[in-house]
């Protein structure tokens, strides 16, 4: 048991109704009255600094009864970033709620807004608890088993968000008032303007009132949820198979990823053990994805800057990227090419000699961008010393994944919690200085090399052998058997129809996503649905902070922060 879990059982062992220790996580239920206190405790004692979602469960229809029926879940992670905590807390009234962490941890904000909006859990003292994926006029909680996912509600009256800006600029003392302490139109100097969310810009459905003196923003109010289409409400609603195409809408510029991050997270809670096959199949896409993805990044911010050249650059060999991905899965942009226990078909006949040629184009767009780039003075006055983050405000925020590398903080899952065999690939980890919009870029074109290095190993050593775990309570029968057995066709028929069915139980597991950790929490009822699936999106995380980030800069730099933090509409709103 590692130390400091030993440590924090010996110290709150009484307070603990249940506990339990899998792989390297501790998850935890304790009661309503002793939350804040564990919470702090392990932030300020045991080193859990940095958090990593927030979420309840709606234990109504659950088979196994509870004293309660919601329950609020944290989960945190260790400042050495291998082992992780879920705390687990029944909560008696959701009207009446629970204590806001916000002072423990700047990421719980937006997270404890998703959480109240899903759920309708209050939290006491939070500084703007108002909707955040569903609109402003939404009534009811869409997240609880008593909100059927047929019910659907129209927005008929746009949110001017200017209660929420006032807020805002009183909290920074720029609020102009009159004597009597109301707000004085007449005497503000600001310019309210609105940033998205049908702009090119915006780098998604995201919408930003700022307050504007001159060119320079003093106050900023994001507001998320146009895309919003009830992601996990759905997946209440379909086998595990089933969900696998909807998790590709979720970061659309690496969809393999999202597929793969939820198998693994099933997997992972049946004890299924994929061939040594599937792993390196996995691991090259996953890594051709991380390329898809940063390349879409920086292309687009190059863009935004006024470097059209670059996007070219970049962009082409993109295309002979998705090019090779639709040969291999049948589809270019949401390839639902993973299945739970390994995938749907083989490599092509072919495919080496094709992806050489893609990872030969995509360095040499990178080297031609980056020769027009790496000592330019323009690219430098525009991304150097803006938008800084510090790696202490990163881990507060929960930033991970290439923002958190940019700031100086060495956490890459594929290193410190490694998975698929990572830990046997030679490959560096690009650390960032100073945490401004140069290094989050610089941090990406990186990666882009590195990961190539790790598809030159993966594919040069490929395995043979099968693709999927030999066992038929998982894996679909070959076509042969179907069409001339009857065991065969039953088989398929059951799989299809039930899904693959995942024990009694909860588990919360993450990979290493383009963005940064990308996780799920899911919990099982027994049956071939989830019980509930919640995303740890990062996307979410990193725009929380975004206000924060662009207060004090033009606006012209607002627009090149957003794209180096690489915001994906899908993953973020679900």
């Amino acid at each position: 048991m590692p130390k400091h879990f030993e440590q924090f059982i010996e110290k709150f062992n009484s307070d603990l109704s249940q506990k339990e220790i899998v792989d390297k996580n501790l998850s935890i239920t304790i009661s309503e009255n002793k939350l804040i206190t564990i919470l702090t405790a392990l932030k300020e004692e045991f080193g859990f600094t940095i958090i990593l979602d927030i979420t309840a469960i709606d234990y109504e229809t659950y088979k196994i009864k509870k004293e309660t029926q919601f329950f609020i879940v944290y989960i945190l992670r260790h400042k050495e970033f291998f082992h992780t905590v879920t705390i687990k807390s029944p909560v008696t009234n959701p009207e009446d709620g629970i204590q806001s962490i916000i002072n423990l941890f700047k990421g719980a904000n937006w997270l404890e807004r998703e959480t109240y909006d899903q759920y309708g859990i209050n939290f006491k003292n939070h500084p703007n608890l108002r909707r955040l994926l569903n609109h402003h006029q939404f009534v009811g909680h869409p997240l609880r088993k008593s909100y059927h996912i047929t019910k659907g509600q129209m927005c008929t009256k746009s949110d001017d968000l200017l209660e929420e800006m006032n807020k805002r600029l009183d909290e920074k003392g720029l609020l102009k008032c009159d004597h009597g302490g109301a707000y004085n139109e007449e005497e503000d100097s600001h310019i309210f303007l609105n940033l998205g969310p049908s702009h090119p810009a915006s780098h998604g459905t995201i919408r930003t009132l700022v307050a504007l003196e001159g060119e320079v923003i003093k106050a900023a109010v994001p507001e998320i949820g146009y895309l919003h289409r009830g992601f996990e409400k759905s997946c209440e609603n379909h086998t595990y198979n089933q969900i696998i195409p909807y998790t590709d809408r979720l970061n659309y510029c690496s969809a393999l990823s999202n597929n793969i991050a939820f198998a693994k997270a099933v997997e992972s809670m049946i004890g299924i053990q994929i061939t040594d096959r599937a792993i390196a199949i996995r691991v090259m896409l996953m890594e051709l994805s991380r390329i898809i993805d940063h390349l879409v990044c920086l292309a687009a911010n190059l863009v935004d800057m006024g470097a059209l050249t670059n996007y070219f650059y970049l962009f082409n060999p993109r295309e002979d990227a998705y090019n090779f991905l639709s040969k291999l899965t049948g589809a270019r942009l949401t390839n639902s090419y993973m299945r739970i226990g390994g995938m749907t078909h083989d490599l092509y006949k072919g495919w080496y000699k094709d992806l050489k040629e893609v990872l030969r184009k995509i360095q040499k767009g990178v080297d031609d961008t980056l020769s027009l780039v790496a000592h330019n003075r323009i690219f430098h006055d525009r991304s150097q010393n803006i938008s800084i983050v510090t790696a202490d405000e990163a881990l507060n925020y929960g930033f991970t994944g290439p923002i958190l590398r940019a700031s100086g903080v060495p956490y890459d899952m594929r290193t410190t919690n490694p998975y698929y065999n990572y830990d046997q690939l030679d490959f560096d980890i690009a650390i960032g200085s100073t945490g401004d919009v140069y290094d989050r870029m610089m941090v990406r074109f990186e990666e882009i090399t590195q990961s190539i290095r790790i598809i030159k190993q993966v594919t040069k050593n490929m395995p043979d052998g099968a693709i999927n775990v030999d066992n038929r309570s998982f894996t679909l029968p070959a076509k042969s058997q179907v069409y001339t057995t009857i065991e065969g066709a039953m088989n398929q028929f059951m799989l299809t129809i039930d899904g693959v069915r995942v024990p009694l139980g909860e588990r919360y597991d993450s990979l290493e996503a383009p963005n940064g950790e990308l996780g799920f929490y899911i919990v099982s009822d027994g049956s071939g649905t989830p019980y509930k699936v919640k995303v740890k999106a990062p996307s979410l995380l990193a725009m929380s902070a975004y206000a924060d980030m662009i207060e004090g800069t033009m606006i012209a730099d607002a627009v090149i922060n957003l794209g180096s933090l690489n915001i994906i509409a899908g993953e973020m709103d679900r």
